[in-house]
């Protein structure tokens, strides 16, 4: 099938509800207590971060960026926007609404990742900088537009790694979708972690991403007999001179073959019809009455038909039963149907199969061997159902560039303070990265350098690294307007960077069961920041 190029890749607009409302009310409460403290052109900076990565894994693919971007240019409040956020806030004094009805991101700041990446926890997504009153609004907006695109993303990887080299995957999931925007979204980031197409074809107009799809149980369902495609199976040959009736010779093929006694007649006629309408592309469901005594023989059969014409069958789909078995019986048969024949392709057929495939079915089909050619994933896909949230967070670090913490019973939830930089150092020994470097924003890391590495919260373990490679992961993304040039490639090129980046997480990183933590550590400089500040914030208490 073409592909269809996008005019743009931004938001989907169709159905979009992204805008300035689009946020928790107490973003609006704090801003109305901000303009009346006098702060709210104070110069503010917040860190999007995760503490912990999706899924029992060690690693996050990070998504959302392009729709962030989007969001902040067009960000504008509506008259009717503006008169119920009125009713929100009655105290409110007019002055305040003048201050808040004016605002746009034009003084905003977005320092980021690049979209596609393999991220860790703690290490800032993004970094927004600008004054208090704007920055704080946008928090839950840009949440919500970076948890579900990283969560997608990071699923797809997984689903890639778990199906393994070379196998096709489809994304199946539009019907089992969060609604229409989730159905988006998941299409739209599946792709990015590395689906190859969508059966969602508004993403496919929208996203320019590859669609495919072929029947479902009720076409074959509504054929009967043979009479129903009686005058109705002729089809012209592929160099185009004469036709060939694939009624005729599927019955022909039948009586040759004889694979099976209880083929289903309906089935076999509907097969038919389908090969009349797609002789390019005949890849058929063949479990609707019974995969090997039924839907395989009846898809042979129509494939010699359809080799009379001068067409090659693409191939079958199965959707229920021991999805091992059945392939690798089905594997079988073609091949010695391809014998019996003479079509030498026919054993190489492209098996599809669906049914409710989740991360661990790969894994068991791969361990105890299949001959599955692609697989189509729904519902495990595009719902997360192993894990239904990342847990991104919008966290100020810095106030007028002082910075600031958030403390807190559990030392994890303990934010990094100040204004950072994130270096990914790497050795000549190894294409996989070493550790990720946080530091403070007037800090610089070189190749050559030995640097004492800090753990976040373990003062006690502590290391030294000269890398042979340094790569600074943030770059301004936004100022006042993108500096990204969101094209039609953009997509393209950010799965591509995404497949790329996966391919060189360590192994054991990235194994499915008890994979290793990847390193992040901080600088010496940003551990003193933290501690000292740590010190001066926290309560001292009085024991009596």
């Amino acid at each position: 099938a073409p592909t269809v190029t996008p005019t743009c890749m931004k938001h989907f607009t169709g159905d979009s509800f992204v805008g300035p409302l689009l946020t928790d009310s107490y973003q609006f409460t704090m801003a109305y207590a901000y303009w009346k403290a006098g702060k709210h052109d104070d110069a503010a900076s917040f860190d999007v971060f995760f503490r912990k990565n999706p899924f029992g894994g060690e690693y996050t693919i990070f998504a959302g960026l392009s729709e962030v971007l989007t969001f902040l240019e067009e960000y504008k409040f509506t008259a009717e926007q503006q008169a119920f956020l009125r009713t929100l806030i009655p105290q409110a004094e007019p002055e305040f609404f003048d201050y808040l009805f004016s605002l746009d991101c034009s003084q905003v700041k977005i320092r980021s990742i690049r979209e596609g990446s393999v991220v860790f926890p703690r290490v800032p997504l993004m970094i927004v900088s600008g004054p208090l009153g704007i920055v704080q609004l946008l928090e839950t907006t840009i949440l919500n537009l970076v948890n579900y695109p990283s969560l997608m993303a990071t699923n797809a990887s997984r689903f890639r790694r778990a199906a393994g080299a070379g196998k096709g995957l489809l994304e199946f999931g539009l019907r089992r979708a969060q609604g229409p925007n989730g159905g988006m979204s998941a299409s739209l980031y599946a792709h990015l972690g590395g689906f190859d197409a969508t059966s969602n074809v508004c993403a496919g107009l929208t996203y320019g991403i590859p669609v495919r799809g072929t029947q479902a149980h009720s076409f074959v369902t509504s054929f009967s007999s043979l009479n129903d495609v009686a005058g109705k199976s002729m089809v012209k040959r592929a160099e185009g001179q004469g036709s060939v009736d694939l009624h005729q010779e599927a019955v022909a093929a039948r009586d040759m073959l004889q694979l099976s006694s209880a083929s289903n007649e309906g089935e076999l006629a509907s097969f038919i019809a389908y090969a009349v309408a797609y002789p390019h592309a005949f890849l058929t469901l063949v479990d609707t009455y019974d995969t090997l005594s039924s839907g395989l023989p009846n898809f042979i059969y129509v494939a010699v038909a359809l080799e009379k014409a001068g067409f090659k069958a693409a191939g079958i789909r199965l959707d229920s039963g021991d999805l091992a078995y059945l392939s690798l019986e089905c594997r079988r048969v073609l091949k010695e149907a391809a014998l019996k024949t003479g079509i030498a392709h026919l054993e190489h057929s492209t098996i599809v199969a669906s049914n409710d495939i989740n991360e661990e079915v790969l894994s068991s089909l791969n361990e105890h061997g299949h001959s599955i050619d692609t697989f189509g994933i729904g519902t495990h896909l595009v719902t997360c159902q192993k894990q239904p949230a990342l847990g991104c967070v919008y966290k100020l670090v810095a106030l007028n560039h002082k910075p600031r913490i958030k403390l807190s019973q559990e030392s994890e939830k303990v934010t990094i303070p100040g204004e950072k930089k994130c270096f990914r150092l790497y050795s000549n020994t190894s294409e996989h990265p070493l550790v990720d470097l946080l530091t403070r924003v007037d800090e610089t890391v070189e190749v050559g350098q030995r640097i004492l590495l800090n753990h976040v919260f373990d003062s006690a373990k502590r290391a030294f690294i000269v890398p042979d490679r340094v790569e600074e992961l943030h770059s301004l993304v936004f100022d006042g307007k993108s500096l990204l040039n969101i094209t039609p490639s953009y997509l393209k090129e950010a799965r591509a960077y995404c497949i790329e980046q996966i391919s060189h997480i360590r192994p054991d990183h990235a194994r499915r069961l008890n994979p290793t933590p990847f390193k992040v550590s901080i600088s010496t400089a940003l551990h003193q920041q933290m501690k000292a500040l740590w010190e001066e914030e926290a309560p001292i208490v009085e024991l009596k």
